[in-house]
């Protein structure tokens, strides 16, 4: 805070224009101005510096009239150590004279041509740099005070818009911008009546946006959300914040609430007052999944857990390929060319590993190998592919998000209003898609996933499962929850005909440093399997296309089933990848 007044009239709150008029700031003259100050009556060409030359004579030559041009100014000589592109030589720039020309130039200094006056350019300014200033102080908010301005400007708010509320979210925002600025000036002028202190400029303006954050935005996770080397954000209670970057690094953030019901009243209230998906958020409804404003994803549980629980992810790699997956160290060059030969091959994929192991983005990045005309389909429980929104990669994308039912439990024991998957899904076979993705499989959709890989091939989806052989075996489970009718041993055999591959991708997790406050995650393609039809004890048989290396990292070349070899014609490096495996075998 600061001791001294601020006028209420000058609040620079979200950059309007302030009624306090700053002095002009004084126009600095440019360096041939100076010159041509220095020398009154030059020429205006005498402001450039040329190279030294004889001086004019001081009167004429005997028996010659006087000349009727003024004399040619007298030419500054270039200083000392004038800096030219070539060594040993003065830069000189050249300025055109014609016979209009309203001074006399001697023949010394004309090119043979007479056309050219050369006049070396004046020497760079060299500005010494100010020492960098130290960074401001960060401003300290009082969340306290920002919830109370948060009610007093919801209240306004819903007053003002009356019945237009919802529909036009950027000109609500405005009219709520206008109002917190009303409230703070209001403040201001009481405070100022009062004898009391008020904001400094800079606590206005971090205060204005705490405002603005807590009533359209996360409140106090806002900036965390905003930082844009933030992957995840990853909470256990209002004190226990962790932040993962998008190296993977993990660092320790500060409390983003004074207590857990604090934080438990934010969560409630961002849920209810989502734009695009409100949802519930109490102790008869104890978890939160949704989608926010801004395109992350954000699950929660309470009252069923020892303390809040609440993990963000915001997805930075959005328009993601498998070059760029390699580049990352995610994936060998190897393996890039299998699964973009595998998507033109029009292969069913099932993509597997342990949570936040970046089975999402490795989706997007088999997604955008698919030919940009076909029509895709996604059918996901929260929007995270956005594929939707990559309009310069798939010109058809109908996307389908699943639906929570609120109210009282029908006699189908459902929720009304509720849409799952498995309805989605089944939908989808009218719209003539020619690839189903599956955001994530965790319950019976995968039986209507099966029935939709049996119509058209080249599905993709993902799941979680710690190897290749622990996915089909999590399928299976999920296809059983469809109903009695779905045996195991028709699940099994049902995915061994519809699942080519298996994309399995690990996790590692190691400390930075000797006190362990600082971590870094790996991700890695750790085995890729090929499935098909085997014998009856399993119902399915499995090859490792790649298997899990030794040296840890990217899996190797394995055996390469003869059905797959096909592949090659879809431009897979088939004669690489038998080099690679051959190498592979040299160092047992």
């Amino acid at each position: 805070m600061t001791d001294q007044p601020t006028d209420p009239s000058a609040l620079p709150i979200f950059g309007g224009q302030s009624r306090r008029q700053d002095p002009p700031e004084p126009v600095r003259e440019s360096p041939v101005g100076q010159l041509q100050q220095q020398r009154p009556g030059a020429h205006a060409l005498a402001g450039r510096v040329a190279a030294p030359g004889p001086p004019p004579p001081a009167d004429p030559a005997p028996g010659r009239a006087p000349s009727q041009h003024p004399a040619p100014p007298v030419l500054a000589q270039p200083p000392s150590g004038a800096m030219s592109p070539w060594p040993g030589k003065v830069a000189t720039t050249y300025v055109e004279v014609n016979e209009s020309s309203q001074f006399p130039v001697a023949p010394e200094t004309l090119d043979p041509d007479v056309t050219r006056i050369r006049r070396p350019e004046p020497p760079a300014r060299v500005v010494p740099k100010a020492p960098a200033a130290p960074p401001a102080p960060a401003v300290k908010i009082d969340w306290h005070q920002v919830a109370l301005f948060r009610a007093q400007a919801s209240e306004r708010l819903v007053e003002r818009l009356g019945d237009d509320k919802g529909k036009d979210l950027e000109a609500e925002r405005e009219l709520g911008k206008e109002i917190i600025q009303t409230l703070l000036e209001d403040t201001v002028a009481d405070r100022l009546h009062d004898g009391e202190q008020v904001w400094s400029t800079d606590e206005q303006d971090a205060l204005a946006k705490a405002i603005f954050d807590a009533l359209f935005g996360l409140g106090r996770l806002q900036s965390l959300v905003d930082d844009d080397s933030v992957e995840n954000i990853i909470i256990s209670g209002a004190d226990n914040v962790w932040v993962e970057k998008i190296d993977g690094e993990l660092v320790r953030r500060d409390p983003i609430a004074d207590s857990d019901k604090e934080l438990l009243d934010e969560l409630a209230f961002i849920a209810t007052r989502s734009e695009t998906s409100a949802r519930s958020f109490s102790t008869s409804s104890p978890r939160l999944h949704m989608r926010l404003d801004g395109g992350s994803r954000l699950a929660a549980a309470a009252w069923v857990t020892a303390r809040p629980s609440v993990v963000i992810r915001r997805h930075r790699l959005r328009k993601v390929t498998l070059d760029d997956l390699v580049a990352r160290n995610m994936l060998s060059a190897s393996q890039a060319s299998f699964l973009r030969a595998a998507i033109r091959a029009r292969k069913s994929i099932v993509v597997a590993g342990p949570q936040g192991a970046g089975k999402t983005t490795m989706v997007r990045a088999l997604c955008g190998e698919i030919p940009r005309y076909e029509a895709i389909g996604t059918f996901e429980t929260e929007f995270e592919l956005h594929l939707h929104e990559l309009t310069d990669v798939h010109d058809i994308v109908h996307a389908w998000e699943a639906r929570p039912g609120s109210g009282e439990i029908g006699p189908d024991g459902r929720q009304a209003g509720e849409f799952g998957l498995d309805e989605a899904l089944y939908d989808s076979f009218r719209f003539n898609l020619s690839r189903q993705i599956v955001g994530e499989v965790r319950g019976k959709e995968v039986w209507a996933m099966i029935k939709a890989m049996e119509s058209g091939a080249g599905s993709i989806s993902t799941t979680h499962a710690a190897d290749g052989e622990a996915a089909i075996r999590k399928l299976v489970t999920c296809a059983m929850e469809a109903g009695s009718h779905v045996t195991r041993e028709l699940a099994t055999s049902k995915l061994a005909e519809t699942v080519d591959l298996i994309v399995q991708i690990d996790l590692e997790t190691r400390p930075e440093d000797a006190e362990q406050t600082r971590w870094r995650r790996s991700r890695w393609v750790s085995e890729i399997v090929h499935v098909a039809p085997g014998e009856a004890v399993k119902g399915y048989a499995t090859t490792h296309v790649y298997k899990p290396s030794r040296q840890g990292g990217p899996a190797v070349p394995g055996t390469m089933p003869d059905e797959l070899r096909e592949l090659e014609r879809f431009g897979f490096d088939l004669t690489s990848y038998l080099a690679d495996n051959g190498r592979e075998e040299g160092l047992r």
